[in-house]
């Protein structure tokens, strides 16, 4: 007699393979989740492989353009970066994916969910994090993980080294609306992407091509451990630097402050699993709220690594060329900087007074 039924998140792999076995051996109907959210996945391969395994079903579903839109996009307006390098390209996915194994389990009625996230790790935090939130009645089969397979030798998929780069840089055009890319256009090749999925796998296309988008830090996770991670995020990457030069183009300077702590704590939040609690959700209403006058373009050069901006315009933009100019007064009047200065010195006075002395 069935134990119940479970919805595991199957990769397709050595570890939820086994586990799929295990929990077949143990009782349960396994029902098999495997998401397309843009990884490089013989999925008919892998969707065979289950069912051989003794799935009950198996649910291969196309996720990619959802993660964009719904994870990614909001995660560009925040230019969401963990402790200042991660731009948690695995941290997003988790809940895009975890939200689509919990619409599974309610429809199919199964009352449990496996994965085969490691308790070391933050994937199975995001995982069950999400599950709880969403469906506060599952219950997570746990499940000791398989030995571990080697890793690649070339652990880069998706980007080149730079030093084999080509030596003509791509030159790119990324037009911003409301904080978020609505256009890319290659200048020199004419063509352009206008739908939120394609504009980001061309990025990735270009950035990948450009070895734009790798690193190797060492990182704190959750749980307490520091751990060395191993990313690449091209078109994340290009679309940050993009972001963050129209930003401050079109952003009143003491929004931007208050903005950029948010978007640290934003940051947190993502990377330990918190997506669908409710200060997340506060901080992504404030975040899109700061993006409304964040439009325009920007270029941009993709070369040997790197991107480089070269210039920007936007009907909202902040900057005023004979107000800035040294050469021209504008609407200025210099002698309101002699009152400004001593205002603020005004501190320095008293502190002073008080015989305590900076070297």
């Amino acid at each position: 007699m069935s134990k119940g039924t479970v919805v595991l998140a199957y990769s397709g792999g050595l570890d939820t393979s086994c586990i799929l076995v295990w929990l077949k051996e143990q009782g349960y109907d396994v029902i098999a989740f495997l998401a397309n959210i843009g990884q490089d996945e013989d999925f008919d391969s892998a969707r065979k492989k289950a069912e051989n395994l003794g799935a009950k079903k198996v649910f291969i579903e196309d996720l990619r353009s959802e993660f964009v839109e719904h994870f990614i996009l909001p995660a560009v307006q925040a230019n969401a970066v963990y402790e200042d390098r991660y731009l948690l390209g695995t941290a997003l996915a988790r809940p895009c994916i975890a939200r689509r194994l919990v619409q599974i389990a309610q429809k199919e009625q199964a009352e449990f969910i496996s994965h085969g996230a490691t308790g070391k790790g933050n994937d199975q935090i995001r995982f069950e994090l999400t599950s709880y939130a969403l469906y506060s009645d599952v219950k997570v089969s746990l499940v000791e993980k398989a030995k571990p397979c080697s890793a690649p030798t070339d652990l880069y998929l998706m980007t080149k080294n730079p030093d084999e780069a080509p030596n003509v840089p791509d030159v790119l055009e990324i037009e911003f609306k409301n904080g978020v890319p609505i256009k890319v256009t290659n200048v020199k090749a004419g063509s352009s992407k206008d739908k939120p999925l394609e504009m980001f796998m061309y990025l990735n296309e270009i950035g990948g091509k450009h070895g734009v988008g790798r690193i190797d830090i060492v990182e704190n996770r959750f749980i307490g451990m520091k751990s060395r991670g191993i990313y690449e995020t091209p078109g994340g990457t290009i679309l940050l630097q993009a972001h963050l030069d129209i930003e401050t183009f079109t952003m009143d300077k003491e929004v931007r402050r208050i903005k950029q702590g948010l978007g640290i704590k934003f940051s947190e939040l993502v990377y330990n699993g918190f997506w669908y609690s409710p200060e997340c959700d506060f901080l992504l209403h404030c975040i899109n709220k700061s993006q409304e006058n964040v439009e325009g373009k920007v270029q941009l050069s993709v070369y040997k690594g790197q991107v480089y901006i070269l210039g920007r315009e936007s009907p909202k933009s902040l900057y005023n060329e004979d107000l800035v100019s040294m050469d021209k007064q504008g609407d200025y009047d210099p002698c309101d900087a002699s009152g400004f200065i001593r205002v603020n010195a005004v501190r320095y006075v008293r502190i002073k007074s008080r015989g305590v002395l900076y070297s």
